[in-house]
């Protein structure tokens, strides 16, 4: 239970940030604190402080101007605090992070009387490594094989030399903190590669330049920080590492997730494996060519001349498998010939996840030998480490151990992601349980055949509930959009949230009757396409010559088409997304209804979410159809199949509760702020004429209808 003392101070923080910020208290932002107090003040513990009950997670849908950052952070911060536990905010863009950090985060500090200090975090790739510009600086190679072995990994551009000794300088005079993002331009991504490492290639502690090291030096600050902001790729990266290793102990943390319906999504991206044939080829052949130096510099020790005296076995058989695998995969494709002059590439996906007994067994095979291979990389990797802590004696000098330990964990790392796609290619999928997608892409990247071999989850609620909920002290999850047809079922299965956590939907602040949602006589059936597309060119041409309107189309085709169909007074009032970038293309909108003139955005599905266009710069929204994916990728297809396969409607199921969230994003694009008033028009008949339009039109906020 919450206690009196922390109640208190819950509510005399937003009081105070109320009176001092001038703002409006909001019913639904008291709700959201309320909520989530609750949820974070009922977690029992022991006395180690290890979280004991299991309804330790809530799920709040908070729309625009609800004040969801304000809200978390007054309600979850305080007991967190009280439960010496540490407060992660994660968020799935980097707009968002940026104002946490830059804007909530010290407003906070500054009005609500807590007491508190926060942080960025962010992974090591982030960072320079103070090692490798030193190196760079002195113009230095460790050798003339670590040479040869970037040639063929990293292709270099521009002037490398340049940028290191800027950086240096930077570096070395306090100006720069080491943080790519934080660079005043540009960074080639070939040049980054040379200056930064992983895990497995960063040596921590024994590094010789541990004290001036930029990624440690913001743990560091992490360690002493009762926020952290990350985002979520970042926590699922911790995650994977066992938890704890960049981000503090799920355990000993309470999450908050922003933006909570990327979160799904991203985990599936993040455990999917990939493997390009020609590329592993290429740094095997590297390996291989290499072996003697290596032999010559490290065979000293024992255990590691043993290590590498095993190597090209390994090779040895490894080649002609993957030759073997590469002629399966065309075969597989039914693409023996590869691909034709006009083809960029070709997926091939395996129905319902299953390869076939051929290439499962190739891969069985190449788990092994990928295993065989890891192993003994990790080995050398590590005694090499080893051999940089004066206090053990392993028979190499810090010299040459530092030489090559930054290629032997790079080797490594390249081959374990090989193992790890190998054995999801390989392996059977349970019974009664989604499958794995499995597909294979064909290529021509500078002009040379390749074949990737791709496997992916089709779900991550398993993982979730099992590495972030289940571990997790505490964690809130919240977003605008997070129920699909006014139900919040969809977030449950894909996200792997269990029944009894809380679940809420905020009431909104905004007067939704100031807005009328309009599906007009000329609305058609988008499978009629050319009577679609003039009736959007009809549409948009009727426009008032002073609206400030945003056209969503759900393809690039049928946005060009529009745009080469309208008359030319129109088209000049037009600014098209596949014309300019995004930030242009808002500054000229917002120019243009600044000075009185009309202004019509075309955007695609990036232009339903996420864009900011108050008052006078929005009062139009044009949805020229009903958002439907179609599930055609791997992963989407696989789970779609095994749907049906179920007895299941993958339409209904996957098809209807996605495009309810898409129409809902889109649809708030137009109420930014409490005074805005507009209307919202559907050019898709379908919403009338099919099953599932009045389920759309119900999760939608309360607009005023006007049906044709």
């Amino acid at each position: 239970m919450l206690d009196a003392a922390l109640k208190g101070e819950i509510q005399g923080a937003y009081r105070r940030m109320v009176e001092e910020l001038s703002l409006t208290p909001r019913y639904g932002q008291r709700l959201m604190i309320a909520e989530i107090a609750r949820t974070l003040g009922d977690i029992t513990q022991d006395d180690d402080g290890k979280r004991t009950s299991d309804t330790h997670v809530c799920v709040l849908e908070a729309g625009t101007g609800t004040g969801k950052t304000l809200a978390y952070l007054t309600a979850a911060l305080p007991v967190a605090q009280a439960r010496r536990k540490r407060l992660v905010i994660s968020t799935a863009t980097v707009a968002l992070q940026e104002q946490v950090l830059n804007q909530d985060l010290p407003t906070l500090a500054s009005h609500s009387g807590l007491a508190f200090r926060y942080s960025l975090a962010k992974g090591r790739g982030r960072y320079v490594c103070v090692a490798k510009l030193d190196q760079a600086l002195e113009g230095v190679e460790p050798n003339p094989t670590m040479s040869m072995f970037e040639q063929e990994l990293i292709a270099t551009s521009g002037d490398f030399a340049t940028l290191a000794t800027e950086m240096g300088q930077a570096y070395g005079q306090g100006d720069w903190e080491g943080d790519r993002d934080n660079w005043p331009v540009a960074i080639d991504d070939a040049h980054w590669r040379r200056l930064t490492v992983d895990h497995r290639q960063c040596t921590g502690r024994r590094c010789g330049h541990f004290n001036a090291c930029a990624f440690f030096r913001s743990r560091r600050e992490l360690e002493n920080a009762d926020v952290i902001v990350a985002n979520h790729d970042l926590v699922l990266a911790d995650l994977a590492l066992g938890g704890g290793a960049i981000l503090p102990d799920p355990a000993d943390t309470i999450f908050v997730f922003d933006e909570g319906h990327h979160l799904p999504d991203k985990a599936i991206s993040h455990f999917a494996e990939r493997f390009a044939v020609h590329g592993a080829l290429r740094w095997l052949k590297t390996l291989k060519s290499n072996l003697t130096e290596l032999h010559q510099a490290l065979a000293v020790q024992p255990t590691v001349a043993r290590l590498l005296a095993g190597l090209p076995e390994t090779l040895q058989a490894l080649e002609p498998a993957l030759g073997d695998v590469f002629t399966l995969g065309h075969q597989l494709a039914e693409r023996a010939n590869g691909l034709g002059d006009d083809e960029p590439h070709w997926v091939h996906r395996f129905e319902k996840g299953q390869v076939g007994e051929a290439l499962r067994e190739q891969a069985q095979q190449l788990v092994v030998m990928f295993a065989t291979l890891s192993r003994a990389l990790e080995s050398i990797a590590d005694i090499l480490r080893e051999s940089l802590d004066p206090d053990k004696q392993t028979g190499l000098d810090r010299e040459q151990a530092e030489t090559w330990l930054p290629l032997v964990a790079l080797l490594h790392g390249r081959a374990l992601e090989a193992h790890g796609l190998w054995l999801a290619m390989g392996a059977q999928d349970a019974a009664n349980a989604p499958p794995t997608a499995r597909w294979l892409t064909l290529s021509r990247p500078g002009g040379e055949a390749e074949i990737e071999f791709s496997a992916s989850p089709v779900s991550a609620a398993a993982t979730l509930a099992k590495h972030l909920w289940g571990r997790c002290f505490g964690a809130v999850v919240t977003s605008a959009t997070l129920t699909a047809l006014g139900r919040f079922e969809r977030l449950q299965e894909r996200a792997g949230l269990a029944n009894r956590y809380r679940y809420q939907r905020l009431p909104s602040p905004f007067d939704y009757a100031n807005a009328v949602l309009s599906v007009p006589f000329e609305a058609t059936d988008p499978s009629q396409r050319e009577a679609h597309e003039q009736a959007i060119v009809a549409f948009t041409a009727s426009l008032g010559e002073q609206e400030a309107a945003l056209v969503l189309f759900s393809s690039r085709a049928q946005l060009r088409a529009v745009t080469k169909a309208l008359p030319p007074n129109v088209l000049a009032r037009v600014l098209a997304q596949e014309a300019l970038p995004k930030r242009e293309l808002i500054e000229r909108h917002r120019a243009a209804v600044d000075k009185g003139r009309g202004s019509i955005i075309f955007g695609l599905a990036s232009f339903a979410e996420g864009i900011d266009l108050p008052g006078k710069y929005l009062t139009h929204v044009v949805i020229t159809r009903l958002p439907f994916a179609v599930p055609d990728d791997p992963v989407g297809a696989t789970l779609a199949e095994w749907i049906e396969s179920q007895g299941g409607n993958a339409f209904m199921r996957i098809s209807v509760p996605d495009a309810s969230i898409k129409l809902v994003q889109a649809c708030g694009r137009l109420i930014r702020k409490e005074s805005d008033s507009g209307r919202i028009t559907l050019l898709d008949r379908r919403v009338l004429t099919r099953r599932y339009g009045q389920a759309l039109l119900d999760a939608l906020p309360p607009f005023r209808r006007e049906i044709a």
